[in-house]
Protein backbone atom coordinates (compact mmCIF):
# COMPACT_ATOMS: atom_id res chain seq x y z
CA UNK A 1 0.00 0.00 0.00
CA UNK A 2 1.14 2.96 -0.88
CA UNK A 3 0.70 6.30 1.37
CA UNK A 4 -1.34 8.84 0.08
CA UNK A 5 0.01 12.77 0.85
CA UNK A 6 -2.80 15.31 2.28
CA UNK A 7 -3.00 17.95 -0.44
CA UNK A 8 -4.14 20.52 2.14
CA UNK A 9 -1.68 20.17 5.11
CA UNK A 10 0.21 23.36 4.48
CA UNK A 11 -3.08 25.76 4.21
CA UNK A 12 -3.79 28.13 6.69
CA UNK A 13 -6.74 27.29 8.56
CA UNK A 14 -7.30 23.71 7.41
CA UNK A 15 -8.69 21.82 10.14
CA UNK A 16 -11.03 19.15 8.78
CA UNK A 17 -13.14 17.37 11.03
CA UNK A 18 -11.96 13.86 9.14
CA UNK A 19 -8.35 14.59 8.09
CA UNK A 20 -6.36 17.24 9.08
CA UNK A 21 -3.85 15.88 11.58
CA UNK A 22 -4.05 19.42 13.59
CA UNK A 23 -7.82 18.90 14.57
CA UNK A 24 -7.46 17.77 17.98
CA UNK A 25 -11.21 16.85 18.45
CA UNK A 26 -11.01 15.48 14.73
CA UNK A 27 -10.70 11.87 14.02
CA UNK A 28 -7.41 12.17 11.83
CA UNK A 29 -7.42 9.84 9.66
CA UNK A 30 -4.62 8.90 7.00
CA UNK A 31 -5.06 7.28 3.74
CA UNK A 32 -3.33 4.73 1.66
CA UNK A 33 -3.96 3.53 -2.13
CA UNK A 34 -4.28 -0.34 -2.47
CA UNK A 35 -4.62 -0.68 -5.86
CA UNK A 36 -8.36 0.73 -6.67
CA UNK A 37 -9.58 0.90 -2.69
CA UNK A 38 -8.34 3.60 -0.93
CA UNK A 39 -7.56 2.10 3.07
CA UNK A 40 -7.43 4.13 5.94
CA UNK A 41 -6.18 2.02 9.00
CA UNK A 42 -7.68 3.89 12.19
CA UNK A 43 -7.56 3.30 16.15
CA UNK A 44 -10.98 4.71 17.48
CA UNK A 45 -10.76 6.70 20.82
CA UNK A 46 -12.38 6.47 23.59
CA UNK A 47 -14.15 10.02 23.40
CA UNK A 48 -15.49 8.82 19.82
CA UNK A 49 -18.30 6.13 22.09
CA UNK A 50 -21.55 6.23 21.98
CA UNK A 51 -22.16 3.08 24.54
CA UNK A 52 -19.52 1.99 26.71
CA UNK A 53 -16.37 0.70 24.69
CA UNK A 54 -18.70 0.94 21.35
CA UNK A 55 -17.71 3.52 18.85
CA UNK A 56 -20.77 5.61 18.10
CA UNK A 57 -22.54 5.35 14.88
CA UNK A 58 -22.57 8.55 13.63
CA UNK A 59 -18.29 8.55 14.05
CA UNK A 60 -18.30 4.96 12.05
CA UNK A 61 -20.74 7.74 9.12
CA UNK A 62 -18.17 10.20 9.02
CA UNK A 63 -15.54 7.60 8.79
CA UNK A 64 -17.28 6.38 5.60
CA UNK A 65 -17.95 9.67 4.56
CA UNK A 66 -14.41 11.00 4.74
CA UNK A 67 -12.47 7.83 2.98
CA UNK A 68 -15.24 7.87 0.07
CA UNK A 69 -14.10 11.49 -0.30
CA UNK A 70 -10.46 10.78 -0.55
CA UNK A 71 -11.34 8.10 -3.38
CA UNK A 72 -12.57 11.47 -5.61
CA UNK A 73 -9.79 13.01 -4.55
CA UNK A 74 -6.90 10.11 -4.97
CA UNK A 75 -8.93 8.32 -7.87
CA UNK A 76 -10.37 11.28 -9.66
CA UNK A 77 -7.75 13.99 -9.33
CA UNK A 78 -10.96 16.33 -8.16
CA UNK A 79 -12.95 17.18 -4.87
CA UNK A 80 -16.49 17.15 -4.04
CA UNK A 81 -19.54 17.05 -2.11
CA UNK A 82 -21.62 14.43 -0.34
CA UNK A 83 -25.22 14.62 -2.15
CA UNK A 84 -26.26 11.33 -0.77
CA UNK A 85 -25.15 8.78 1.81
CA UNK A 86 -26.61 5.21 2.58
CA UNK A 87 -25.28 3.45 5.48
CA UNK A 88 -25.78 -0.11 6.85
CA UNK A 89 -24.65 -0.89 10.51
CA UNK A 90 -24.24 -4.72 10.53
CA UNK A 91 -22.59 -4.80 13.87
CA UNK A 92 -20.88 -2.83 16.86
CA UNK A 93 -17.55 -1.76 15.97
CA UNK A 94 -15.28 -1.61 19.90
CA UNK A 95 -13.19 1.07 20.80
CA UNK A 96 -11.04 -1.01 22.95
CA UNK A 97 -10.15 -4.19 21.16
CA UNK A 98 -7.37 -2.57 18.48
CA UNK A 99 -7.28 -0.73 14.87
CA UNK A 100 -9.95 -0.87 12.68
CA UNK A 101 -9.88 -0.81 8.42
CA UNK A 102 -11.69 1.14 6.13
CA UNK A 103 -12.05 0.66 2.31
CA UNK A 104 -13.57 2.40 -0.33
CA UNK A 105 -13.72 2.29 -3.94
CA UNK A 106 -15.22 3.96 -7.04
CA UNK A 107 -18.06 1.91 -8.19
CA UNK A 108 -19.40 4.30 -11.43
CA UNK A 109 -18.96 7.52 -12.70
CA UNK A 110 -21.42 9.46 -14.23
CA UNK A 111 -20.57 12.52 -16.17
CA UNK A 112 -20.20 14.74 -12.53
CA UNK A 113 -21.10 12.09 -10.17
CA UNK A 114 -19.38 9.36 -8.25
CA UNK A 115 -21.23 6.57 -6.89
CA UNK A 116 -18.57 4.99 -4.28
CA UNK A 117 -18.75 1.92 -2.05
CA UNK A 118 -17.27 2.11 1.59
CA UNK A 119 -16.30 -0.67 4.09
CA UNK A 120 -15.70 -0.53 7.94
CA UNK A 121 -13.70 -3.66 9.64
CA UNK A 122 -13.34 -4.62 13.17
CA UNK A 123 -9.96 -5.02 15.05
CA UNK A 124 -10.67 -8.60 13.83
CA UNK A 125 -12.09 -8.25 9.75
CA UNK A 126 -15.17 -8.66 10.49
CA UNK A 127 -17.36 -6.68 8.53
CA UNK A 128 -19.53 -4.09 10.72
CA UNK A 129 -20.80 -1.14 8.76
CA UNK A 130 -20.72 -0.40 4.69
CA UNK A 131 -22.07 2.77 2.93
CA UNK A 132 -22.43 3.84 -0.33
CA UNK A 133 -22.19 7.75 -0.96
CA UNK A 134 -22.93 9.86 -3.97
CA UNK A 135 -20.63 12.54 -4.67
CA UNK A 136 -21.11 15.77 -6.58
CA UNK A 137 -17.76 16.14 -8.21
CA UNK A 138 -15.92 19.78 -9.01
CA UNK A 139 -14.39 20.62 -12.33
CA UNK A 140 -10.83 20.22 -11.87
CA UNK A 141 -10.10 23.67 -13.23
CA UNK A 142 -12.60 25.09 -10.57
CA UNK A 143 -11.02 23.00 -7.55
CA UNK A 144 -7.61 24.62 -8.60
CA UNK A 145 -8.36 28.02 -8.52
CA UNK A 146 -11.29 27.40 -5.70
CA UNK A 147 -10.37 25.14 -3.30
CA UNK A 148 -6.30 25.31 -2.84
CA UNK A 149 -6.29 21.57 -4.60
CA UNK A 150 -2.72 20.67 -7.35
CA UNK A 151 -3.23 17.13 -7.34
CA UNK A 152 -2.82 14.18 -4.73
CA UNK A 153 -0.29 11.96 -5.26
CA UNK A 154 1.51 9.04 -3.11
CA UNK A 155 4.37 9.24 -1.02
CA UNK A 156 6.22 7.12 -3.24
CA UNK A 157 5.12 9.45 -6.45
CA UNK A 158 6.42 12.35 -4.48
CA UNK A 159 9.48 10.87 -3.64
CA UNK A 160 10.22 10.01 -7.35
CA UNK A 161 10.04 13.24 -8.40
CA UNK A 162 12.00 14.60 -5.97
Amino acid sequence: MDKILNPWCNVDGYLCFGCSPDNPAGVRMEFYEDGDEIVSIWQPRPEFQGWLDTLHGGIQAVLLDEICAWVVTRKLQTTGVTSKMETRYRRPVKTDEGTIEIRASLKEMRRNIAIIEARLYDHSGKLCTEATCTYFTYPQDEVRKNMFFLGCETEKEHNEKA
